[in-house]
């Protein structure tokens, strides 16, 4: 097994792309934020940094305190909260003899850097006061928290994800076959937020883009780079484009389901797990292949995912959990979740370890 010594752990992943024929266009327009109405209650101790509170998934006004001296935190990227949920209570199960306090994980967009500076993670009135020993991220998140010289080590893949979907409304009223679809006038598209989840905002786009750039048989007229003005910069079209409010695999089946939006692109495994959790509200497109065969089109970038150490001071309990769970995401056993959960190992991951 892979063993890393004492100290942080950041979970982190960057897009491995086919080659594209060049950058998607540049971005004018403005999305429409689509949430659900809420009363926003005050804070008991002010907003921190960094929240969680989204009125699609995340609010707590009612439960007033703090978490404070945590045995174990994770602080996660939410794309791959299924499998997480999985290997949670195996990762328990290795304490039943001496139990962990306070041992809980978050998954959103990448918080890790201002949560570990910070000390805090906030959900409405509940306030996490405990630094993370492990988070999840893109590439860009990482090259914040190396900016803010917190990593120590290398890092080591562990899951690879299976490209993408088009996550519709149940039935596809829409007739939403294609990422051509999506630029036409009646089709309102949401994407994650593009400032503060923009890893994932970007993710997708080039996905958009690569596609379209791809395909050899592009509708009449039609170009990738027609494509993405169709999409995000028709202002004359009235909520052509939205977006969600901070987590996007949250927000963006809400806006599906209950808000403006007929479709997003969204990670296959994602979009398998909403519509798997809502079947009488969404349907999936596939972006290649099959639903239960997945074969992501030329264009399409995938996604590794790595394992690295961040530099921090933790005692003997703290040091043993995070071990541990490390020890669990590199297990077989975790290897046979991700595979439940429509992903997969890196080809380098055995060599890694």
């Amino acid at each position: 097994m892979y063993k890393l010594c004492a100290g942080w752990v950041v979970l982190i992943g960057f897009g491995l792309a086919n080659a594209m024929a060049a950058e998607p266009p540049a971005i004018t327009g403005t999305p429409t934020i689509d949430t659900a109405r809420v009363l926003l209650w005050p804070n008991d101790q002010g907003d921190a940094k960094p929240n969680l509170n989204d009125a699609t998934s995340n609010l707590l006004f009612d439960f007033h305190g703090e978490i404070n001296e945590c045995d174990f935190v994770l602080s996660s990227e939410g794309n791959y909260h299924p499998a997480l949920h999985d290997l949670w209570p195996i990762f328990l199960a290795q304490f039943k003899d001496h139990p962990l306090k306070n041992a809980f994980y978050s998954t959103s967009s990448p918080v890790f850097t201002e949560q570990t500076q910070n000390g805090v993670l906030q959900f409405g009135n509940l306030y996490a006061k405990c630094r993370p020993q492990l988070a999840a991220a893109g590439m860009e998140g990482i090259k914040k928290l190396q900016e803010a010289k917190l990593t120590d080590g290398e890092p080591v893949p562990f899951y690879e994800d299976r490209g993408e979907v088009i996550l519709v409304k149940k039935g596809n009223p829409k007739h939403i076959q294609t990422v051509w679809d999506l630029g036409r006038a009646d089709v309102h598209y949401v994407s994650p937020n593009p400032e503060k989840e923009s890893g994932a905002f970007k993710n997708y786009l080039s996905i958009i883009y690569g596609i379209a750039a791809k395909d050899p048989h592009p509708p009449s007229g039609m170009t990738a780079e027609k494509l993405i003005d169709a999409i995000f910069n028709s202002p004359k079209i009235q909520d052509k484009w939205l977006a969600g409010t901070l987590i996007h695999h949250r927000d963006v089946p809400w806006s599906i389901a209950y808000g403006k939006a007929d479709a997003g692109v969204i990670i296959y495994h994602l979009g398998r797990f909403t519509q798997q959790t809502f079947p009488e509200q969404f349907d999936i497109v596939p972006l290649g292949g099959s639903v239960d065969n997945p074969q992501p089109l030329p264009g399409t970038a995938t996604t590794v995912r790595y394992v690295v150490k961040v530099k921090g001071e933790w005692n003997p309990r703290q040091t043993e959990a995070t071990q541990a769970f490390i020890n669990a995401l590199l297990s077989e056993e975790f290897t046979a979740i991700l595979q439940k959960r429509g992903l997969k190992r890196p080809a380098d991951f055995n060599k890694a370890k």
